[in-house]
């Protein structure tokens, strides 16, 4: 069931979704969180559609944050508030409204969202593109307890991951590092299953791609070895090359979709490790509202490099010599940057 509210106000908006759920006969309200998306309109349609394929695991009400830019100054003088409302089979397992802010309401969006939360619920941010370099003081990211952004979809990532480090948080993350989750899991069930200290890691991916640094950063946190960042074609991260004092291991997966695990003296296992889409990322993130510290320690680390490096690589293979970057020169961040314990030699999972 689908409203449409023009020029509306928050409370017709509320009232239009009690009236939707009484017309499809479930006046409760059964959803465990509000999550708010903060978008463009050329943005909206995918952003909505992954909230709502997420909606299945965890129901919501999901409010979508449109602001419009007014061509005018007349226009941006005067405020107006549109409203899409959808309840029942239109917005999944929860409930959907679309707002699209125009004139000077724009600045004030969280008084337009305050009084459409779930009361007594968790809230999540999302924004899909622009996010504010610290989403913790924007004005709709202070009535969440998590906020969640993408540095992939920024212009120069590792500058965003950097400034990110420098606003950082509790409740804090960012997509980049759900999608090395597989990853950090099979790289620590590799290591517990040898004896063996670890003396250098190799990470290859793609060039500008947050995922690949924020893994460099937790392998060099965890592990306190060096780590040299290499380049490939893609797609995403492509290797992780682990120098032991056993033999080498490798994590290797060159299609995006199936990788080989190597471990000296065992047999070469074939591991699903696809590339997940935007709405497997997004449920994994409701899953657990809480900080997570492990990301935090990781982005941490990785600050300093971050910035004198300036995001350059390795040149990809094929190309001249792979130079290293070494990541332990962030060891020397002051401690009070620090927010995990002491790095172990064996990346077990927290």
């Amino acid at each position: 069931m689908k409203t449409d509210l023009t020029d509306t106000t928050a409370s017709k908006i509320n009232k239009a979704l009690v009236k939707g759920r009484r017309a499809i006969g479930t006046p409760a309200v059964g959803m465990v969180l509000t999550l708010v998306i903060v978008t463009d309109e050329e943005n909206a349609y995918d952003a909505l559609k992954a909230a709502s394929d997420a909606s299945h695991e965890h129901p919501s009400r999901t409010l979508v944050v449109i602001k419009r830019v007014s061509r005018s100054l007349r226009d941006r003088t005067q405020s107006r508030l549109d409203a899409e409302v959808r309840v029942g089979a239109d917005a999944g397992t929860g409930e959907t409204v679309i707002l699209r802010l125009y004139g000077e309401v724009v600045d004030h969006a969280q008084s337009v969202v305050l009084p459409l939360l779930l009361p007594d619920a968790p809230v999540v941010v999302w924004w899909p593109v622009n996010a504010p370099l610290d989403p913790a003081q924007d004005p709709l990211g202070a009535l969440a307890q998590r906020r969640v952004t993408d540095t992939y979809a920024c212009e120069k990532p590792v500058d965003e991951l950097a400034a990110r480090a420098d606003a950082y948080t509790p409740g804090d993350t960012d997509l980049s590092w759900t999608r090395i989750t597989p990853w950090r899991s099979m790289l620590a069930a590799a290591l517990d299953q040898v004896a063996c200290e670890v003396q250098g890691v190799e990470v290859e991916g793609e060039e500008f791609n947050p995922s690949c640094e924020l893994l460099a950063m937790w392998l060099a946190d965890r592990l306190d070895v060096p780590v040299r960042r290499t380049r490939s074609a893609g797609p995403g991260l492509t290797a992780v090359r682990m120098d032991t004092d056993c033999g080498p291991i490798s994590l290797d997966r060159a299609d995006g979709s199936l990788a080989t695990l190597s471990i000296q003296g065992q047999p070469k296992r074939a591991v699903a490790l696809k590339r997940r889409d935007t709405a497997e990322l997004i449920a994994e993130e409701l899953r657990r509202l809480d900080p997570d510290d492990t990301y935090a320690s990781a982005l941490r680390y990785g600050v300093e490099r971050l910035k004198s490096a300036d995001g350059a690589g390795t040149p990809a293979k094929g190309g001249p010599e792979a130079v290293p970057a070494p990541v332990e020169s962030a060891a020397k961040a002051p401690a009070d940057q620090a927010t995990a314990q002491a790095p172990v030699k064996k990346a077990a999972a927290k």
